[in-house]
C-alpha cells in the first residue's frame, strides 16, 4: 500500500494482544477437556451434557452470528450504501420470535442431538439423510465452481486478507494460526469449551468496537458532527418503502427476506440450535434466544456506528476510490491504523475482534459438523459403538472438520464481496431447509413424498436464481450505491476523479449480452433467495402431500407445535412440569428431572409409538 509511511504498521504490543487471544481461547479448551472427568460420553462432548445456562449459551450465539464478516463487512455496507441497514432490528426481533416459539418447543421437547433426526421421526431416513448432507455441503462445502462456496473458508479467509492488505499482518501465518487454535480447543473441549469461548469473544468483540467508535467520536469532536455529516451525506437512509423485489434494500426486502434468510439460521441450523437445545430447560432455552436479541440489536448499534463514523472522517476523501484500499472490507482497519496508531495495542485489539468473530463462527461450524456427521451418518449405521467410543470419534470428527477449514480458506481466496457471497449461500440451502421444516413443525398432513418433492423444487428454484444472479450481477441502479467523493485528497497521480464507481464494474457483461431474465428474475434481492427457497419447498410440499393422501395419515402430535407448547410460555413452573412429564418414559431411576440425559431417546421414539402418545398434556 502506497500510503504505508503515513499509515501506521503493526506493533509488537498489537502482536501480544492479538496472542494473548489466541491464548486464552485455547487455555478455555484444555480447561473443559480435564474439568469434571472431560468428555465421558459423546453427548457431553457435543451437547455440554444438557446443562448449560441461559446467559452464556445466549452470547454465545450472539458471537458465532458475528463473524468477521460483520466486523469489516457491516461498516463498509453502510459506508457505501447507508444506514437502511439498521432496519436489520426489526428483522432480527422477528427472527427470534419465530425461532423461540415454532421450532424451539418442538426440537427442545424431543430432545434430540442433530436437527436433523427430527426430520426421520417426522418423515423418513432419506430425508433425513438429505438434510444432513445439504447441511454438510452448506457449512464445508466443496462446491468451489459454484457461487455456494463454502462459508466457514470465507470466514477465515476475508479477514486475513483485509487485514494482511492494510496492516501487513501475515495473512497465511493468520489463517493457520486461527485456524489451528480453532480446531484445537474444539476438539478438546466440545461445546463447553465452544460456548464459553464464544461468551470470552464477545467480550472481545464489543471492546473492538467500542475503541474504535470513542476514538472516532474524539477525533471528530462529538457525536452530533458524525450524525450531521452522515445525514448531509445521504447516510440516513432508514425509510425505503419500495415495495420492489429487485432493489437490493428496501424496508420490505430487509424485514420479509432477511426474515426467511436468518430464521433459516437462527431456527433450523444446527450450530444455532445444538447450542440453545444444550441448556438445562426450556425456560432456559427460550432465555438464551430473548437475552440474545438484546446482543445482536447491540452489536448492530455498533457496527451502524462505525460506518457512520467511517464515512464523517473520509466524507472528503474515500480512501476506496482514492486506491489506498483495494476492496471496501479494508475500510475499518485503514480506519482503525489512521486514527488509533498513538495507542500501542489498540490496533492489535481491533484485529482481535475481527478474528474473535471468525473464531466463534467457525468452531461452531466445526463443532456442529461433528454432531451432525456422528449423530446422522455414523450412529445409525453402527450401533454397536459404545459411548467412549463415540466421543473419541466426536472428537475425531472435529479434528478432521477443522482441517478441512483451513484447507478451504486456502481455496476461499478465489471469492469476491464478502457480505454478498456469505448470505447468498445461507439463501439458496437454508430456504428450501427452512422450508422442510416448517412443512413438518406446522402441517400435520404434510407426507414424506411431499415433503421431498418440495425439497427439491425449492432447492432447484433457489439454485437457478442463486447462480443467475452471480453469472448476471444486478444493475448498479438496483444496489443504490451512494455518492462518493475524492475531492479533499491530496494525490499525486491526477487522473482520479470522484466517481460513483458500482461495484459491479468488475463483473458485469455487456448490456448488449444479458438476456431479457437478468434484468427481472436474476436480479431480485439477494435476501429474497431465501423466502423463494421456503414459500416453494412449502407449497409443493402441501400441495404433494394433499395429492398422496397426506390427510389419511396420523402423525404423532409430539412432532408438531401443538396450543400446549404455545401456552406454557406464560409460567415458569408449568414450563418446569411440562419437562418433568414429557419426559417420564425416557428417564431412569437415577438421572435428575431438571437434565435428563437422552441416551436413548431415538429407540425410545420409535418402539414405544402408543405409550409416548398417551402424553399429551
Amino acid at each position: 500500500v502506497s500510503s504505508s509511511s503515513r499509515m501506521g504498521r503493526f506493533t509488537v504490543w498489537d502482536y501480544v494482544v492479538f496472542a494473548a487471544m489466541l491464548l486464552i481461547s485455547a487455555i478455555i479448551g484444555i480447561y473443559y477437556a480435564f474439568v469434571g472427568g472431560g468428555q465421558k460420553t459423546s453427548k457431553d462432548f457435543l451437547m455440554a451434557g444438557r446443562s448449560m445456562s441461559a446467559l452464556p449459551v445466549a452470547l454465545s450465539l450472539t458471537a458465532s452470528f458475528m463473524s468477521a464478516v460483520t466486523v469489516l463487512g457491516t461498516p463498509a455496507e453502510i459506508y457505501r450504501y447507508g444506514a437502511i441497514f439498521c432496519i436489520f432490528a426489526i428483522t432480527y426481533g422477528l427472527v427470534v420470535l419465530c425461532s423461540a416459539e415454532i421450532f424451539l418447543p418442538v426440537f427442545y421437547k424431543l430432545g434430540i442431538t442433530s436437527t436433523y433426526e427430527y426430520l426421520e421421526l417426522r418423515f423418513n431416513k432419506y430425508l433425513r439423510l438429505c438434510g444432513t448432507v445439504l447441511f454438510i455441503i452448506q457449512t464445508a462445502s466443496k462446491l468451489l465452481s459454484c457461487s455456494m462456496t463454502l462459508y466457514t473458508g470465507i470466514v477465515i479467509y476475508a479477514p486475513a486478507l483485509a487485514l494482511n492488505q492494510v496492516t501487513g499482518f501475515d495473512l497465511w501465518g493468520a489463517v493457520v494460526a486461527t485456524g489451528v487454535v480453532c480446531t484445537f480447543y474444539c476438539t478438546l473441549g466440545g461445546l463447553k469449551a465452544v460456548v464459553w469461548t464464544d461468551v470470552f469473544q464477545v467480550g472481545i468483540m464489543v471492546a473492538g468496537f467500542s475503541s474504535v467508535i470513542i476514538r472516532a467520536v474524539v477525533v471528530q469532536e462529538g457525536i452530533g458532527r458524525i450524525v450531521n455529516d452522515s445525514y448531509h451525506g445521504g447516510r440516513l437512509n432508514f425509510w425505503d418503502f419500495n415495495p420492489n423485489p429487485l432493489q437490493r434494500h428496501t424496508f420490505w426486502t430487509i424485514v420479509i427476506g432477511g426474515t426467511f434468510t436468518w430464521t433459516g439460521i437462527y431456527g433450523v441450523n444446527q450450530s444455532q440450535v445444538q447450542r440453545y437445545i444444550a441448556c438445562k430447560n426450556r425456560f432456559h432455552a427460550k432465555l438464551s434466544l430473548y437475552i440474545n436479541l438484546v446482543g445482536l440489536w447491540a452489536i448492530l448499534a455498533c457496527a451502524t456506528l462505525c460506518g457512520l463514523a467511517l464515512y464523517s472522517i473520509y466524507k472528503d476523501c474515500d480512501p476506496w476510490t482514492a486506491n489506498q484500499v483495494s476492496a471496501l472490507d479494508q475500510l475499518m482497519p485503514y480506519l482503525v491504523l489512521d486514527i488509533l496508531r498513538d495507542f500501542p495495542g489498540v490496533p492489535g485489539l481491533f484485529v482481535a475482534s475481527a478474528y474473535s468473530g471468525t473464531l466463534s463462527t467457525v468452531s461452531s461450524s466445526i463443532n456442529a459438523l461433528a454432531a451432525v456427521t456422528v449423530e446422522d451418518l455414523i450412529k445409525p449405521y453402527f450401533k454397536s459403538l459404545s459411548e467412549k467410543k463415540l466421543s473419541w470419534i466426536s472428537m475425531g470428527m472435529s479434528l478432521f472438520y477443522g482441517g478441512v477449514c483451513i484447507a478451504m480458506a486456502a481455496l476461499a481466496s478465489v471469492l469476491g464481496a464478502l457480505l454478498q457471497a456469505a448470505l447468498s449461500i445461507f439463501g439458496m440451502v437454508g430456504g428450501p431447509l427452512l422450508g422442510l421444516f416448517a412443512l413438518g413443525i406446522l402441517c400435520s398432513f404434510a407426507n414424506g413424498i411431499g415433503a421431498f418433492v418440495g425439497l427439491v423444487s425449492g432447492f432447484a428454484i433457489s439454485l437457478w436464481v442463486g447462480i443467475g444472479s452471480q453469472i448476471y450481477p444486478p444493475l448498479p441502479e438496483r444496489t443504490k450505491p451512494l455518492y462518493l467523493s475524492t475531492a479533499g485528497c491530496n494525490i499525486s497521480s491526477g487522473n482520479i476523479t470522484s466517481t460513483e464507481i458500482p461495484l459491479t464494474t468488475v463483473f458485469s457483461t455487456p448490456s448488449a449480452e444479458r438476456p431479457a431474465l437478468a434484468d427481472n428474475w436474476y436480479s431480485l434481492s439477494y435476501l429474497y433467495f431465501s423466502t423463494l427457497g421456503t414459500l416453494v419447498t412449502v407449497v409443493v410440499g402441501i400441495i404433494i402431500s394433499l395429492l398422496t393422501g397426506g390427510l389419511k395419515q396420523n402423525t404423532d402430535r409430539k412432532f408438531l407445535l401443538t396450543k400446549e407448547d404455545f401456552l406454557s410460555n406464560f409460567s415458569r413452573s408449568e414450563t418446569e412440569q411440562v419437562e418433568v412429564l414429557n419426559w417420564k418414559p425416557f428417564t431412569t431411576a437415577d438421572e435428575g428431572t431438571d437434565n435428563p440425559a437422552f441416551s436413548h431417546i431415538e429407540m425410545d421414539v420409535a418402539s414405544d409409538k402408543n405409550k409416548v402418545n398417551g402424553l399429551h398434556i
